[in-house]
């Protein structure tokens, strides 16, 4: 017994990859019979709304691919909380634009300013833009840099780190580093000095962003391998990500949440 045309058509959907068309071509069709519709503006219809689920799901894809701690957008951030921060700047950045242009965020401030918050809701709206997004904190971020080199494996982790268009390292500055973890960690922000764009948030001012790489003893400096001291690192990070010197002098005593593009 053949297969009825009905069966046929889910069939041939299903192959196609349609799962909006064959959920909703029945009720679509009552719909556009009883309005009086033809056949195209049916057609256009149930294309559109496949276009919009397919957009849908490929942007629930890369909020997973992105491994957000948890999904926050900018709408739910309290900016009356913090005036000092810059809501318009929050906002221009929300449309992704310095991604185009390769800059880089700071986000700056005290622990419980909203630096994590702000850092997800850009991040969110970067993947909601179309753009592979990466997520991960700076502690976190050296120890699977170490496991990997450890692994031999490492090559592949960096190439999965610079496939993201945006990577948000958070909490840099919580937890000193190896001088190894500061080498590794050094090599991915070289890694996306001209291609990618980087967020990242700190506690710390610009000034103090050595320590993060290790404090130097006054007798005997710790260097690498190349012979770099750690506090070294620290100096190079900040050129290599074109930090302004400037910008320390914006940060008052008190260190509340900043943020601030820093073109290359």
């Amino acid at each position: 017994m053949s297969a009825t045309p009905q069966v046929l058509l889910g069939h041939h959907l299903k192959a196609l990859r349609l799962p909006t068309f064959l959920r909703e071509y029945d009720k679509v069709a009552r719909q556009c019979a009883a309005e009086g519709v033809d056949h195209v503006r049916y057609l256009h219809r149930l294309a559109e709304l496949e276009m919009i689920d397919r957009e849908q799901r490929l942007v629930e894809r890369r909020i997973r691919a992105a491994r957000f701690p948890t999904v926050k957008s900018l709408d739910s951030y309290d900016f009356t909380a913090l005036p000092t921060l810059n809501k318009t700047l929050v906002l221009e950045l929300a449309r992704c634009e310095y991604l185009a242009r390769r800059e880089n965020v700071i986000a700056l401030g005290n622990a419980g300013t909203g630096k994590s918050h702000i850092a997800l809701g850009l991040g969110l709206a970067a993947c909601q833009k179309g753009l592979a997004v990466g997520f991960i904190t700076a502690a976190a971020l050296v120890h699977e840099l170490i496991e990997a080199r450890d692994d031999k494996r490492l090559l592949r982790l960096q190439r999965q780190l610079a496939a993201c268009q945006l990577l948000i390292i958070d909490e840099l500055g919580y937890v000193p580093l190896s001088l190894t973890g500061a080498e590794l960690l050094f090599e991915v922000f070289g890694q996306r000095y001209e291609p990618r764009s980087v967020i990242v948030t700190s506690n710390l001012p610009f000034d103090e962003w050595t320590s993060v790489f290790g404090s130097e003893s006054p007798v005997r400096p710790e260097r690498s391998h190349s012979g770099r001291r750690k506090t070294d690192l620290g100096d190079d990070l900040r050129r290599r990500l074109a930090f302004r010197d400037a910008l320390v002098d914006l940060l008052p005593e008190a260190l509340p949440t900043l943020l601030h593009t820093l073109p290359r």
